[in-house]
């Protein structure tokens, strides 16, 4: 086979699988997006994917690993429909068969996806026909290349007839430019065509969205507002993270590839399990109930140190423990199973939802209602806790159980059952690798140990003693707080580090320590260059 019939044996197994994602997304906009053959797949890999590898993604790509992932299928996807196309050249049966396996793998992976029926099934399916139609078409159909030189026979020797150097000079110069531009032609018009059923469908699915709803949300005023926030806990200083975090920085962690669209009309949450009086609740009567507002700030266990998978918000919700006390929790019933609209699962110690803090079934955040992708209409927000064992955003079910009963989503996945927030520490300013001008440097960043608070945070220049910072104020425990010091710079490479100390008397440990299984160690140091 020439090199240039390589390509286009190559290019029509793209297109074929082009056609398949584009006409499954469109097929999806019935039955919802996570039934897209890419989601669902994707959503797959999420759940099987070994944990170090998943670490890797979201150390690398951190807020865009779901982006990162979906990407990353499209171009193996790609890559695997270019070898079938090639093959199919010899026997359109190795095409087909590829076809259908990456047709069963979508219907496979889009009926395991929770609250999956059989309807879901219909995206990859038709996906699959159409794609092996269009990729019957490039190989044997009215859309092939001619000729293909290992699959036409050399014509026989004969009378009159060309010699064999003259039917290999011919087979050699390819296609004729006829077949060539019928089959550009062709290509061109079905890239366009499933791109724009991809992105259409992909539209479509967005119309049917759930903004509109949140925006026509108006929360009560809290019974309980929150404490203002006091003078001078936000510093103001360049790359220093802000006290209150915006929205559009908030970091977001979780498995949804497609964002649950949750309609708060018809959203409930179960309150049931081991407890004597199983409770249900609609959106509204959350609404009629006290409303609490807290400051807290909440942390991945995925946070490497110094990373930012970390924000400080506003929340407004009602307090768990009220909840947990009308549904009465039986003996034994330790954990409290949050369980998301689309299955993901964390799981709580009851004990701490019913212990004073501010744990919250949150509808507001930042004086609005949560953000879509943040778990509208509600999720749980519960300070002193890394989100893998309290964070349920879009949560429909709170099931009272045992830990001993009942592993949630990230347990058997080799994380520790619960998780506490770790006393940590950050150097926001000077970045790392910075050059500097000696003299007076203002070295800053934030500290946190949410439930327990900052008692003191400590800079140690290279091996030097270590120099108390200044403390900024902060609204209370549960959130994080904002400190400086001011640094005499003198020339050279020097290496900067932070440690705190929480209220109960204990400092950050320096060994370092992976964020598995239950959150990183150490101290974060920044290497700097002063002029």
């Amino acid at each position: 086979m020439t090199s240039t019939t390589s390509r286009h044996a190559a290019l029509a197994g793209v297109i074929a699988a082009a056609v398949a994602i584009g006409s499954a997304e469109l097929v999806a906009v019935l039955t919802g997006p996570r039934s897209a053959p890419l989601v669902a797949v994707g959503g797959l890999v999420v759940d099987t994917v070994p944990e170090p590898l998943k670490q890797f993604g979201i150390a690398l790509f951190g807020s865009y690993d779901k982006i990162a992932l979906l990407v990353g299928t499209a171009l193996l996807l790609a890559g695997f429909a270019a070898l079938l196309g090639v093959l199919s050249r010899r026997h359109l049966a190795y095409g087909l068969a590829g076809i259908t396996a990456f047709t069963a793998l979508g219907a496979f992976a889009a009926l395991t996806r929770a609250g999956a029926d059989l309807a879901d099934v219909l995206p990859a399916l038709a996906g699959g026909s159409l794609g092996g139609l269009v990729l019957w078409a490039f190989v044997q159909g009215p859309l092939e290349l001619d000729p293909w030189p290992w699959s036409a026979p050399t014509p026989p020797a004969a009378s009159g007839a060309p010699d064999a150097g003259s039917a290999d000079r011919e087979q050699a110069a390819g296609p004729s430019p006829e077949s060539r531009r019928r089959f550009l032609t062709a290509s061109g018009l079905l890239l366009g065509a499933a791109g724009a059923a991809g992105i259409g469908g992909r539209w479509l699915t967005g119309r049917r969205g759930v903004s509109a709803a949140r925006a026509a949300v108006v929360l009560p005023a809290p019974a309980s507002p929150a404490s203002a926030v006091p003078i001078g806990a936000d510093l103001n200083l360049p790359q220093l993270a802000s006290y209150v975090t915006p929205r559009s920085s908030f970091y977001r962690i979780d498995t949804a590839l497609v964002v649950p669209q949750v309609d708060p009309a018809t959203w409930q949450l179960r309150i049931h399990g081991r407890v004597r009086n199983p409770i249900t609740l609609s959106f509204a009567d959350l609404l009629a109930r006290p409303l609490v507002e807290r400051y807290v700030t909440l942390a991945c266990v995925s946070n490497e140190v110094g990373g930012d998978l970390i924000g400080n918000a506003r929340w407004l919700g009602v307090p768990l423990r009220d909840l947990l006390a009308e549904a009465d929790p039986l003996a034994g019933a330790d954990q409290v199973v949050g369980r998301s609209v689309d299955g993901w699962t964390c799981g709580t110690p009851t004990a701490v939802l019913r212990d004073g803090r501010d744990a919250l079934l949150a509808v507001g955040m930042n004086g609005e209602p949560l953000p879509v992708e943040h778990g509208f209409p509600v999720r749980m927000v519960v300070p002193g806790l890394y989100g893998y064992v309290s964070a349920c955003k879009w949560v429909t079910e709170l099931e009272l159980a045992s830990f001993a009963d009942f592993d949630a989503y990230w347990v058997p996945r080799g994380w520790s059952a619960q998780g506490p927030v770790k006393t940590q520490s950050r150097i926001d300013t000077p970045r790392r690798r910075s050059r500097l001008v000696a003299g007076e440097v203002v070295v800053a960043g934030v500290a946190w140990a949410q439930h327990r608070g900052i008692r003191r945070v400590e800079v140690r220049v290279d091996e030097g003693p270590w120099r108390e910072a200044d403390l900024a104020p902060t609204v209370s425990v549960d959130t994080w707080v904002q400190w400086s010091w001011r640094w005499d710079a003198t020339p050279g490479e020097h290496t900067l580090a932070v440690r705190a100390t929480d209220a109960t008397g204990e400092t950050q440990t320096g060994r370092s320590a992976p964020v598995a299984p239950d959150g990183a160690t150490g101290w974060h140091t920044v290497r700097v260059t002063v002029g």
